[in-house]
């Protein structure tokens, strides 16, 4: 039987092999690279966990792993003193992280009061060229109280994310863009997008999107999984952050 990375290969060359436009093949190469990186997280995953297998004594004593994850400066919209906090790890460029972004306003409004959502940058730089500035646009925006605004206007216009473009959203939010600029490229948003990385991947993140309720990780993805860790959380069973 073939490998799924030898079958994903030949679906690969077949779409590419067509004639197509130059744009189409810019997306296509795109989407390419996007699968083979989450080939290599999910080979290496699998790896450890055949590494790393309990044994079977082992097997249902243990709860899962609630990482401690510094909120920090981050952003955050909800309640502040909500008792269950998600936090998101997303890069701006992923099509994934869009997609997740209409789920996580669902959650927000099925609990006004009890949950906050925290943003942290992860940009894939190693597959999304324009990854790190958008999170550096949306840092900075962060800083004249704009990064929800910033966040949206990305989000929506994921296809269009050159410096040029990144300027006229950055004015379309209303924000100081001579101060925009100046705190796009100081240290300071340099060393938050460094800083939230770093704390990414001490909590195992190595694709976006991944998300944390109150340090537990999400799994599946779904609506229902968001729904039954909150309420564990709220019931007192499991996790914590910093």
């Amino acid at each position: 039987m073939l490998r799924p990375v030898v079958l994903i290969a030949l679906m690969l060359a077949a779409v590419t092999g067509c004639g197509r436009r130059s744009e189409d093949l810019e997306e296509i190469s795109r989407d390419q690279r996007e699968i083979l990186f989450r080939l290599g997280a999910l080979a290496k995953a699998i790896q450890q966990a055949g590494s790393q297998a309990p044994s079977a004594a082992d097997l249902g004593n243990q709860p899962p792993k609630a990482y401690e994850i510094t909120l920090g400066e981050s952003p955050a919209k909800g309640p502040r003193n909500a008792p269950v906090t998600i936090v998101e790890f997303s890069d701006f460029q992923c099509p994934g992280c869009k997609t997740y972004q209409g789920l996580l306003n669902q959650v927000l409004r099925l609990y006004p009061n009890d949950v906050k959502l925290v943003y942290k940058q992860f940009p894939l730089a190693d597959i999304h060229a324009h990854a790190v500035n958008a999170a550096k646009a949306a840092l900075a925006a962060a800083r004249q109280g704009r990064f929800w605004e910033m966040h949206d206007m990305i989000y929506e216009n994921q296809d269009e994310l050159g410096m040029d473009k990144l300027k006229q959203y950055a004015q379309k939010v209303g924000l100081d863009v001579i101060r925009w600029e100046r705190d796009f490229s100081s240290s300071e948003v340099k060393q938050q997008l460094s800083r939230e990385g770093d704390e990414g991947r001490a909590a195992g993140v190595d694709s976006t999107p991944s998300f944390f309720v109150n340090g537990r990780r999400i799994t599946q993805g779904t609506l229902e999984e968001f729904k039954l860790l909150i309420q564990e959380a709220l019931n007192g069973t499991r996790g914590k952050n910093a």
